[in-house]
């Protein structure tokens, strides 16, 4: 059998700095990603894993249901809806595709979508992911706030496994590591709860025409999503299993 063909969009920024020494200053600039977690959770044969940054997102995510179609799984993460909305040629006044009604067919035609947690996903930070009332919010197992959907939990809030018999979290045993935040969603009447967080959705999914859907609302790295989780056993389960049911392969 072929490997599952995996796109991670997001998960990467720019971090601009101002640095006082008395009368004079300077600034400097840092680039990171947060996909080093995921990428090795990944690192398997079953698996062709790529990622495209946010930045590289704006001008080269695909524009064409046969651009789509090159991957069996995309994952968004802790990237805004204008980075899809917003084509630099749009800024020219010219008309482009809109990419989120694009992801929406996709799904619908047999593609299988995540969103991951953060805070410029589902309705994020001042509400500014925007994701809410969008296509995409149309095909996810869960509906999303108006407003700053995050709740931080420094104390840390342990995940509930609420369907222990689905083949994403079968086999997984002991407590999960707390994880210190999620943004909170709500979910559809249709989708089907996998693993809660409090009273909210943590790990969502749903079936949607041909294709699936999934939710995962916190981070796949740092912050919400600390080290003894990451080094946890169940990390590399719970993703190798999530992308195995979006590509229909369980």
């Amino acid at each position: 059998m072929s490997s599952i063909r995996v796109l991670l969009v997001g998960e990467s920024w720019v971090s601009t700095s101002t640095h006082v020494k008395g009368w004079d200053f300077f600034t400097s600039s840092e680039y990171s990603v947060g996909t080093e977690y995921l990428v090795a959770a990944l690192a398997s044969d079953d698996f062709q894993f790529g990622h495209m940054p946010s930045h590289i997102a704006a001008t080269d995510f695909p524009m064409t249901i046969d651009g789509l179609a090159q991957y069996d799984v995309i994952i968004l993460s802790d990237i805004g809806a204008n980075t899809f909305l917003l084509h630099p040629d749009t800024s020219r006044g010219l008309i482009v595709p809109n990419r989120l009604k694009l992801l929406k067919t996709w799904v619908e035609n047999g593609g299988g979508l995540a969103m991951c947690g953060g805070y410029l996903s589902f309705s994020g930070i001042n509400a500014s992911a925007k994701y809410y009332r969008s296509p995409i919010e149309t095909v996810l197992p869960v509906n999303i706030h108006t407003f700053d959907d995050r709740v931080e939990t420094p104390e840390g809030v342990v995940a509930k496994v609420v369907d222990a018999i689905h083949p994403i979290v079968a086999g997984m045993t002991g407590d999960w590591p707390p994880l210190l935040g999620y943004n909170e969603v709500v979910l559809k009447p249709e989708a089907q709860l996998v693993v809660s967080a409090g009273n909210d959705p943590l790990l969502a999914v749903q079936s949607v025409g041909q294709g699936r859907s999934l939710i995962w609302a916190s981070d796949i790295g740092p912050h919400w999503c600390p080290p003894p989780f990451l080094a946890w056993s169940g990390y590399a389960h719970l993703w190798q299993q999530s992308i195995r049911w979006l590509a229909g392969r369980i």
